[in-house]
């Protein structure tokens, strides 16, 4: 049973119309369960005791108070679920409170509608604490449907390039023996998304200038390039999945997507998490075979972050420094998406 019922801010004026009576019974032993990105179920057990007399149930729902939240933006308004008693477990879905990967607090009434419209009321149970899910892959594909439509024309590369300060690359040939490790993504993008804060990788671009064909020589990471030939990552032997939509309050937008090695850790945790591309034929990032060559193509109107899930040596690459700019305005690290934008939202969350 969905229960998608009204919301009511908590005050003094809403509940002056409520009585105590100690004969209708408090729930106790609450249980979560099933939780996704919006929505749980949520049963408890009660006394039979004056069980028959209920009539409704008042869940109060609260985001968790978060210590780092920013002291400028608007508290969230506490709400209390008016659902009309039915059998339990009851789902609570699809509705504007619940947002995926967020700390909730929950709390249970139980309630009996009198003649005149009041309610007579339990005490309330103990707060109970959950934590929504991550986006699931139907969530992902509704993101992944969206930044097909601004992606645009494909434009050829030839090489797939990570910027970073030249103590990196000094710290990669002395501490690890000239590989680039993977690390854990950072929170940057939607808060949904199931590879934040979870999957290991490497950062590498493919965006290419329209006047050259050639990698830009600014950049927001650091002075540093290594370049590497497309085939060394992205070949028939990888598998390719699309990870986030996003933008941070700018025009321009940024597409996610994470090339794994056929078989290996980074791939097994994609292949349960996020919807997998074609390699040959998708809107983003193609590997094509033509006269026994590969050929490599990127969508033009979106900027695409490619995350790498192996170790990759320098060996394989060449590490130069650019001519240009380091743009730091441009850096995505830890970036907060825009919520209000309606072109990478979807009505799930953020």
């Amino acid at each position: 049973m969905c229960c998608d019922s009204d919301y009511v801010a908590r005050n003094k004026s809403q509940d002056s119309g409520i009585a105590e009576m100690e004969e209708l019974p408090v729930p106790h032993n609450i249980k979560i369960s099933n939780i996704t990105c919006d929505s749980f179920k949520i049963s408890w057990e009660m006394d039979s005791k004056s069980k028959d007399r209920i009539t409704h149930y008042f869940i109060d729902l609260n985001k968790k108070e978060n210590k780092n939240s920013n002291k400028f933006k608007h508290k969230d308004v506490p709400t209390k679920l008016v659902a009309k008693a039915v059998p339990l477990p009851m789902t609570v879905r699809g509705h504007w409170f619940l947002s995926p990967r967020t700390e909730y607090t929950v709390a249970v009434q139980t309630a009996s509608k009198q003649v005149d419209g009041d309610y007579v009321v339990s005490e309330w149970s103990e707060i109970i604490e959950f934590c929504t899910a991550d986006y699931s892959k139907v969530h992902l594909t509704q993101l992944l449907e969206k930044a097909e439509v601004i992606a645009g024309r494909m434009l050829k590369f030839s090489v797939f390039y990570r910027n970073q300060h030249k103590e990196y690359f000094d710290y990669v040939r002395e501490h690890h023996g000239n590989a680039m490790q993977p690390s854990v993504k950072d929170n940057s993008g939607s808060h949904g998304s199931p590879i934040s804060g979870k999957l290991e990788g490497i950062f590498f671009s493919c965006s290419t200038e329209f006047n050259t064909g050639k990698p830009p020589q600014d950049s927001p990471y650091g002075r540093y390039r290594f370049e590497i030939a497309a085939e060394k990552l992205f070949n028939p032997n990888t598998n390719l999945y699309f990870g986030d939509f996003y933008c941070m309050y700018t025009a321009y937008h940024y597409v996610i997507l994470v090339i794994a090695p056929v078989g290996s850790p980074g791939d097994e945790f994609c292949k349960q998490r996020l919807p997998q591309l074609n390699s040959k034929d998708n809107k983003f990032l193609t590997c094509t075979e033509e006269d026994g060559v590969l050929v490599y193509h990127h969508a033009q109107d979106v900027i695409l972050e490619v995350i790498y899930t192996d170790p990759v040596d320098l060996s394989l690459g060449t590490v130069a420094e650019i001519t240009g700019h380091q743009l730091m305005s441009l850096s995505t690290a830890n970036a907060k998406k825009d919520p209000s934008c309606k072109t990478c939202n979807i009505s799930v969350g953020r």
